[in-house]
């Protein structure tokens, strides 16, 4: 997918005689205007809070593997010299072999000092590149919105498995001189991020989201525009949207104490493990503290000055636990952190509160696992089908005040609650409205366009062909029999399945999953398994039984499911 902007200047920190900052940020003058201008009241915060939301741009904790070209050219030269002294019994082919080694190292050694120099510069290219020019490895720049009550800003990782969001109250703020309600991105550069730092408290700075771009002609650009053409995965998309309707899940919530989360930094800066399973799990007792144990080591962070609202005894794991080293900055200024989890292998949301501000982290199952990819289940399965009208109706009343709650909006509109909140949905799935889990009690809708042309939601929907085969087969509840064991640290599941959602013919099914709760062996008797076994992924079976099993696992989000599918 390509996105084009079209930005007026860069955006920079700079000072001015006196000493005092102004942070300007150049927006994209394609989209309405939104500008924001105002003084920062606690430049330090500020400054803590943006380098927080940087960690989230540039995290990127996929695997890299060695460059081991070095040692394939040796074993590819070893594996010569055997063969030659192996064909050398045979007198008779010596004297042939002889002259074709030598040419063949003669070659090999022309080809060594030819592309060598190239191999070597391309190499300190990209190193130079990564240094000197960040910004051409991030996917996207960042998004912000200015709301009558609140300056957001958001971004996505570039391993598409966190997401970060900025909170500002304009309380924040004072001195606000110039204000347009909307969403656009941003420029964004690793410089702007490096002169950020130089920002004090005891110094004045200006937050300057630029409207000076939006009135200039654009018959003749001159050399202060620029205008980036990014060509964005689908994945990197998707992950967006599904960030955002993951937040529409119910989830237990917990409220840690900050040093609750120093003491798990700290854990996990101190040791690194050798084997899986690499988790936190979370013990929860009504009327206990909560309990951090971390795998494999089994150590145990007893947490008494946290609380939760679990209704009932339950054990919920997350992976991909050393990504919340993004929030160590935030720790000595937060007031307390609460922690949604929405159930084990599921993503979660930290969030940080700030004087005035407020910092989500959100987290996907796993680190390998991102957003966009195969997993428990779909996030952007259509929830409820409503009338046009309808859900048209509940976002022309949430464009007209740009935030409100859902009992607000029920009252403007005079629709029951489930109502705006499935027409929301279609929304959120869109990248058209954002939820806000400030207050948990009350969650806030807001209007925010991710982008200025509409994003295509039925391309996006899936990761793949069989994962939307899989959901249909969940929704229609044509599994059956469906059993979980333990051997080990293996998770075996097993059910009996209808090879499609209306048909009669039924399949058995096993799969395997380790400690990690990855995918390690299955069997199934449909075609594509058959075919394939597990080496172009699972099958839709196959996948609809991991959902199914995980819906069981998790029954806060496996009742929400089934409500809504009988709505």
């Amino acid at each position: 997918m390509k996105f084009e902007y079209r930005y007026h200047g860069r955006s920079e920190v700079s000072q001015d005689a006196g000493g005092a900052s102004t942070m300007r940020f150049a927006p994209d003058t394609l989209r309405p205007p939104t500008h924001f201008v105002a003084d920062v009241r606690q430049p330090l915060v500020f400054r803590e809070a943006m380098a927080a939301l940087h960690a989230v741009v540039v995290a990127d904790l996929r695997f890299k593997p060695k460059d081991r070209s070095v040692y394939f050219a040796w074993l590819q030269n070893q594996q010569a010299e055997l063969l030659a002294q192996f064909m050398a019994r045979a007198e008779q082919l010596k004297a042939q072999i002889a002259p074709l080694q030598e040419e063949l190292q003669d070659l090999r050694k022309r080809k060594t000092a030819v592309m060598g120099p190239f191999f070597t510069a391309r190499q300190q290219y990209f190193n130079w590149l990564y240094q000197a020019n960040k910004e051409a490895w991030f996917v996207l720049d960042p998004v912000i919105t200015v709301h009558p009550d609140r300056v957001l800003f958001e971004a996505f990782s570039q391993d598409e498995s966190s997401y970060g969001l900025l909170s500002c109250e304009h309380g924040v703020f004072h001195a606000a001189s110039d204000m347009a309600y909307g969403t656009t991105n941003v420029d964004y550069s690793d410089a702007l991020h490096a002169a950020l730092q130089q920002v004090r408290d005891y110094r004045p700075l200006r937050l300057n989201i630029d409207p000076s771009g939006f009135g200039v002609s654009t018959g003749h650009l001159d050399g202060d525009w620029h205008e980036p053409k990014i060509d964005v995965p689908e994945s990197w998309v998707r992950g967006f949207l599904q960030v955002s309707s993951a937040m529409t899940l119910p989830a237990v919530r917990l409220h840690l104490h900050p040093m609750d989360i120093h003491n798990i930094v700290l854990r996990l800066v101190r040791r690194r493990e050798r084997v899986g399973p690499r988790s936190l799990r979370f013990i929860l007792k009504p009327g206990e503290g909560v309990q951090i144990a971390f795998d494999p080591w089994g150590d145990v962070l007893q947490c008494p000055r946290s609380r939760h609202d679990a209704t009932e005894a339950r054990e919920i794991r997350i992976w991909g636990r050393r990504r919340l080293q993004q929030l160590e900055r935030l720790i000595p200024l937060a007031s307390g952190f609460t922690v949604s989890l929405l159930g084990s292998g599921m993503p979660s949301f930290w969030q940080a509160q700030l004087p005035g501000m407020q910092f989500t982290l959100g987290l996907s199952g796993w680190s390998a696992n991102d957003w966009s990819r195969q997993g428990n289940f779909s996030l952007l399965q259509l929830r409820q089908t409503l009338a046009a009208e309808t859900h048209t109706r509940v976002f022309a009343a949430l464009a007209e005040c740009w935030v409100a709650s859902t009992d607000v909006l029920c009252q403007t509109t005079g629709l029951d609650s489930s109502t705006v909140i499935a027409a929301l949905g279609l929304y959120v799935q869109a990248g058209r409205v954002l939820i806000d889990l400030g207050d948990a009690q009350t969650p806030l809708w807001r209007l925010r366009e991710l982008t200025r042309e509409p994003l295509p939601l039925d391309q996006l929907r899936y990761a793949s062909p069989q994962e939307g085969q899989a959901v249909a087969l969940v929704q229609a509840r044509a599994l059956s029999k469906l059993s979980t064991t333990q051997d080990g640290i293996y998770r075996v599941l097993t059910a009996t399945c209808k090879a499609t959602p209306t048909g009669s013919k039924t399949l058995a099914l096993r799969l395997v999953l380790d400690a990690d709760q990855r995918i390690v062996d299955g069997h199934c008797e449909c075609d594509f398994f058959f075919r394939n076994k597990l080496m172009r992924g699972p099958c839709e079976h196959l996948l609809g039984l991991r959902m199914a099993a995980d819906l069981q696992a998790a029954p806060i989000v496996a009742q929400q499911t089934e409500d809504r599918a009988h709505v």
